[in-house]
C-alpha cells in the first residue's frame, strides 16, 4: 500500500565512498531522511557526512554479505535499501524476497534486466537485437577479427567508473590487456559529444530523461557538465530503457557523433555520479525516486529541467580532525561464522 511521501524514512545507501552513493546520501539527508551510510572501506568519505549512521559492510562477493545486510536492516529499522554501486546490485537482488519479508523496500528491475545492464557484452547484444546503435565489441577469443587501425577501449564486462579501462590502437596491446583485466572485452572507440541521461522509470514503464553533456571528463567522471535537450537523443534513450525493461533510477551514457548519429555505450542500474546537476537544473530526481521506492506515484512533472545549466566538480575538504576518530568506522560487521 502506498505510504505518506512526507514521512522521513531510514534508507540504507551502499557505496557511499563513491560519487553516486555520496551524492545520493547528501540529497536524501536534505530531504529529511536518515541515511545508514554503508561501504566496505572504513575510510569511505560518506561516513563523514553529517546526520548519517555510518556502517562498514563486507564486499559484495563476501560470503557474509547477506547476513550482515539483513542484520543491519533489522537492527537499525531500515525502511529501504538503495545501491550506490554496481557490485551491490546482484546480491541485493538475490536478497529481495528476504528484504521484502522484513518490510524493507528495494526498487530494481528483474534479474534478466539487471544482468543485461551490468554485463556490458550482454548489454551490447540486447541493443543490437533491438536495432539500437552501439559501439562494436569483440570478446578476447575474437581479437583477431578487429579491423586494422581500429581505435579500441579494453574494459571489464562488469564494473563501475573507469576502473581497468584502457585505450589502445593495436590488437597486440588489446590482447595483452585481456590477460590482465578481469572478464575483459574489447570495444570500438567512438568520438563525439559525450552525454549522460539521468533517468527515472516508474512502475508502469513511463520514463523521464534528463540529458547533460559531459564537457570535461577526468578519470571517467564528469568534472564539468551542462544540461541540454535533443528530442532524438531523448527518444533513443527511452528506447534503450524499454529494451532492457529498466525500472527505478538509472543512467544511460553515449555519444552524439559529428554526423548526428547517437551511439549508446552503457546503462547503469543506479543513480549516476553527476546527478547533482540534474537536481540543480530543477528535476526532483531523488525525491521522485523515493516516491517510487515506497509505492507512490512518480510525478513526472517534477522531473522537468532547465537546459543550459552547468555544474563544475572539484575536490572538497570534507572534514579535518583527529585521526583516531576514524577508528570508529574501522570494525566491519560480520555475519555468523
Amino acid at each position: 500500500m502506498p505510504t505518506d511521501p512526507h514521512v522521513p524514512r531510514r534508507i540504507l545507501v551502499t557505496g557511499v565512498g563513491a560519487n553516486p552513493g555520496f551524492g545520493l546520501t547528501r540529497s536524501l539527508t536534505r530531504l529529511g531522511h536518515t541515511v545508514i551510510a554503508a561501504d566496505a572501506n572504513p575510510l569511505a568519505r560518506g561516513f563523514l557526512l553529517p546526520a548519517t549512521v555510518p556502517q562498514v559492510i563486507p564486499l559484495a562477493h563476501d560470503p557474509g554479505y547477506r547476513d550482515v545486510m539483513t542484520g543491519l536492516c533489522r537492527d537499525l529499522s531500515v525502511d529501504a535499501v538503495v545501491a550506490g554501486i554496481e557490485n551491490d546490485i546482484p546480491p541485493l537482488l538475490a536478497m529481495a524476497p528476504q528484504l521484502d519479508a522484513d518490510g524493507v523496500r528495494l526498487w530494481l528491475p528483474d534479474a534478466a534486466s539487471v544482468h543485461a545492464c551490468i554485463d556490458k557484452a550482454a548489454f551490447h547484444d540486447v541493443l543490437t537485437g533491438h536495432g539500437i546503435t552501439t559501439p562494436r565489441i569483440w570478446r578476447p577469443e575474437a581479437i583477431g577479427q578487429v579491423p586494422d587501425g581500429a581505435e579500441l577501449v579494453v574494459k571489464p564486462r562488469c564494473g563501475h567508473g573507469a576502473q581497468h579501462v584502457h585505450f589502445v590502437e593495436r590488437r597486440e596491446h588489446a590482447r595483452v590487456l585481456c590477460e590482465l583485466i578481469p572478464q575483459p572485452m574489447v570495444q570500438e572507440r567512438v568520438y563525439g559529444t559525450e552525454f549522460t541521461a539521468d533517468c527515472l522509470v516508474d512502475r508502469n514503464g513511463r520514463a523521464s530523461v534528463i540529458l547533460r553533456r559531459r564537457d570535461l571528463v577526468k578519470a571517467g567522471l564528469a568534472a564539468v557538465s551542462t544540461t541540454f535537450d535533443a528530442p532524438a537523443v531523448r527518444d533513443l534513450v527511452a528506447r534503450v530503457l524499454a529494451a532492457v525493461r529498466a525500472q527505478g533510477v538509472c543512467c544511460v551514457q553515449g555519444f552524439i557523433r559529428d554526423d548526428g548519429t547517437v551511439s549508446i555505450t552503457e546503462l547503469n542500474v543506479r543513480i549516476a555520479g553527476g546527478f547533482p546537476l540534474t537536481e540543480a537544473a530543477g528535476a526532483d530526481l531523488v525525491g521522485q525516486m523515493v516516491n517510487g521506492l515506497f509505492g507512490l506515484p512518480v510525478d513526472h512533472g517534477c522531473l522537468a529541467y532547465r537546459t543550459g545549466v552547468f555544474l563544475t566538480n572539484y575536490v572538497e575538504t570534507l572534514a579535518v580532525g583527529d585521526a583516531a576518530d576514524l577508528a570508529l568506522f574501522a570494525a566491519p560487521r560480520k555475519g555468523p561464522s
